[in-house]
Parts: C-alpha cells; sequence; structure tokens
C-alpha cells in the first residue's frame, strides 16, 4: 500500500483494493466518504460495496481538499451560473482538460443519441 492510508491505485488490478476493504471493513467503519477522482471512486465502490461493511458509503471527490483549503472553490458567480466545472479547468489544465473535453462529450453523444435515434 502506499501510504499508512490513502490513495492506493498505484498497483495493477487493483492488488492495493482488497488490503484497503478488509482495513475498511475490520476498522468497524459505519460510514465511509471515498475521495478519489471519477472514475476511481465509482468502481471502487461499485466493486467492493458489498464486502466493504458499512452501512452508507459515498463518493466525494475532491470535497475534502476543498474543505482542508488546498483547492480554492469558483467565485460565487461561477457557482451560481454552474461554471465551476470551468474554474477548476482554469486552475489545473493538465489535469482536467481531458475529463471535460473527451468524457462529457462523449456523455452528450450518449444522450443526444439517446434522444434523437431511439426507438420510442
Amino acid at each position: 500500500m502506499s501510504g499508512e492510508y490513502g490513495y492506493f491505485f498505484n498497483n495493477t488490478e487493483g492488488e492495493d483494493e482488497e488490503a484497503i476493504v478488509n482495513m475498511i471493513r475490520q476498522s468497524g467503519a459505519k460510514l465511509l466518504f471515498v475521495a478519489i477522482t471519477s472514475p476511481k471512486k465509482e468502481n471502487f465502490i461499485n466493486k467492493w460495496q458489498d464486502k466493504l461493511g458499512v452501512d452508507f458509503v459515498m463518493g466525494v471527490g475532491g470535497t475534502f481538499d476543498v474543505v482542508a483549503g488546498k483547492v480554492k472553490r469558483a467565485p460565487l458567480w461561477m457557482q451560481k451560473y454552474g461554471l465551476e466545472w470551468l474554474y477548476r479547468v482554469i486552475q489545473e489544465p493538465g489535469r482536467m482538460w481531458k475529463r471535460y473535453l473527451v468524457t462529457n462529450t462523449k456523455f452528450a453523444w450518449l444522450i443526444l443519441k439517446e434522444r434523437f435515434y431511439s426507438k420510442k
């Protein structure tokens, strides 16, 4: 495992994942907040949720970084107009461009395809 607890997606095919799942189950935790990037957090939760032994699990992404003051939130006007994603791209273009350009484009295409080409 990398670090005592924390980010653990360094090995192939989740070699660390099962050890982390066992630690979580053995901890007796009832609530679990998974603060890793998408889609890793969703994949982790979907793969292991039945073995975690918690009553509640939620993916929170970078929420803890924001709460801890490590990452700044967008100005209120950007939040109000749903542009926080744009602020994040400006803050970290090298890390965020693919998420918002590639994956969101694929998502928009799937929505359009469903809307206009699905049988009703």
